[in-house]
């Protein structure tokens, strides 16, 4: 859903269908607060994952919002980026709901580690996103295309996570450098299903404000385009995130392999995901003990003993 899921991984999305190219875990060779990273393929992908929304309507979520995020929980530089872009911006977008079959550990790992999804991808050959953790909360990025990016966790806990992405374009769409900057709010609730496999519901909203009065309005006029396509990948982001969860619970060995091989990743990192996925694994057998599985699976209900 965005790691930067969270928030970040709409903006490290490689292409609209690619996160279901293959799924994790098979052999292929191809509480915190602070500052996160990630982003997208060219100055199209800052921008993709905005687009323009009814104006009443998007400026009383967006009011909304802002009135619930815990200022007083963040210091005050942070406040004053956070306001300086949300404070007019160019654009404001809620992306569509999405509520995705993942354990809850997995699914804030990966939104605070971003970087896990982008190997991820790497390793599948269908992104050339390049990550640099550079500091535990932030991470520097570059699309090959032009596109360099800084962002910054702001603020994480189990319930919200707020990014700060600042940005610049520099390639052959441009005549000069586009500068631009971003404030990225992930909200999460959780919900446990009967079988005690876990449900995130995920809403994320973002904020952009251009320097240049030339992106700008490039920007506004095609902010239904934009839109559209931001949408399209955070659906399709939260799909392969739940798919990476799937995989941790029935395919743990060959999600472990993956890991030992991401690039991208440091190796702390790869030690922590290692642990989160051998966690997910126990979570998931024991709720689902093999000999219950087995017979489920032929269709007969038992009760275990």
């Amino acid at each position: 859903m965005i790691g930067a899921v969270i928030c970040l991984a709409v903006l490290c999305r490689p292409g609209p269908d690619s996160c279901a190219a293959a799924k994790p875990g098979v052999n292929t060779d191809s509480d915190h607060g602070g500052e996160a990273a990630q982003n997208n393929g060219g100055f199209l992908g800052i921008r993709s994952v905005l687009g323009m929304s009814d104006k009443d309507s998007a400026q009383g979520d967006s009011e909304e919002l802002l009135a619930a995020l815990p200022m007083e929980r963040l210091t005050n530089d942070a406040q004053q980026k956070i306001q300086a872009v949300t404070d007019k911006p160019t654009l404001y977008r809620r992306l569509p709901v999405q509520a995705i079959r993942c354990d809850e550990e997995l699914f804030l790992f990966l939104t605070r580690k971003p970087e896990a999804i982008i190997g991820i991808w790497d390793l599948m050959g269908i992104t050339t996103v390049q990550a640099t953790r550079v500091g535990p909360y932030r991470m520097d990025a570059t699309d090959g295309s032009g596109t360099t990016c800084q962002v910054d966790l702001l603020y994480g806990d189990r319930n919200l996570h707020v990014f700060m992405a600042d940005g610049m374009y520099d390639g052959k769409f441009a005549q000069k450098g586009i500068r631009g900057k971003g404030v990225f709010v992930l909200k999460s609730t959780y919900a446990t299903a009967g079988d005690g496999a876990t449900t995130v519901h995920g809403t994320l909203d973002c904020y952009v404000k251009f320097e240049s009065l030339g992106a700008d309005l490039v920007a506004r006029s095609l902010g239904g385009l934009i839109g559209k396509s931001a949408d399209h990948n955070f659906v399709e982001t939260a799909k392969f995130i739940s798919q990476i969860s799937q995989a941790c619970e029935t395919n743990p060995n060959g999600m472990l392999d993956m890991v030992d091989r991401l690039p991208q990743v440091d190796p702390q990192t790869k030690a922590d995901f290692a642990q989160v996925i051998l966690n997910v694994a126990r979570r998931y057998l024991a709720q689902n003990p093999p000999t219950v599985k087995l017979v489920r699976d032929k269709g007969v209900s038992v009760t275990p003993r």
